[in-house]
């Protein structure tokens, strides 16, 4: 195992999400942070995000100035005939944030979702080689 890598337990233990001081939510429903792993090359960033019980119509996210945002909506948790008689497993919305650098690529990030795993390519921007500038006289 690579010892520079840091790896949290976080198995099993769903972390509700706080919200900021001063503000409500405008749904009366938990809010979880997501779990998620980035991975990196010398192309891009790649977050995985897992979000139990959301689909491709549930998932918003947005960059606003440096800011990623994903959220995702869990809608009807109970299979249609049922009704839930006994849950230990909490159900509620997801949401996190990340803060970008300058080297992301914003307008060709990509995101895919497949069984509650959300995907996140972020292309980091091509770096242009560097050049001698000649100076003249004049």
């Amino acid at each position: 195992m690579n010892p520079e890598v840091k790896q949290e337990d976080t198995a099993t233990v769903k972390k509700e999400s706080t919200t900021p001081q001063g503000t409500e939510r405008t749904k009366a429903r938990k809010v979880y942070v997501p779990a998620v792993d980035i991975l990196e090359t010398d192309t891009s960033l790649l977050l995985i995000a897992e979000m139990p019980g959301v689909d491709e119509h549930g998932v918003d996210i947005t960059i606003e100035k440096n800011i990623l945002t994903i959220k995702g909506a869990v809608f009807d948790p109970v299979p249609e005939g049922y009704q839930l008689a006994y849950g230990e497993y909490g159900v509620g919305d997801y949401e996190r944030s990340f803060t970008l650098t300058n080297e992301i690529d914003r307008d060709n990030v990509q995101a895919t979702i497949k069984h509650g795993l959300l995907k996140l390519t972020l292309p980091k921007v091509k770096q242009h080689a560097t050049r001698k500038v000649a100076v003249t006289v004049g």
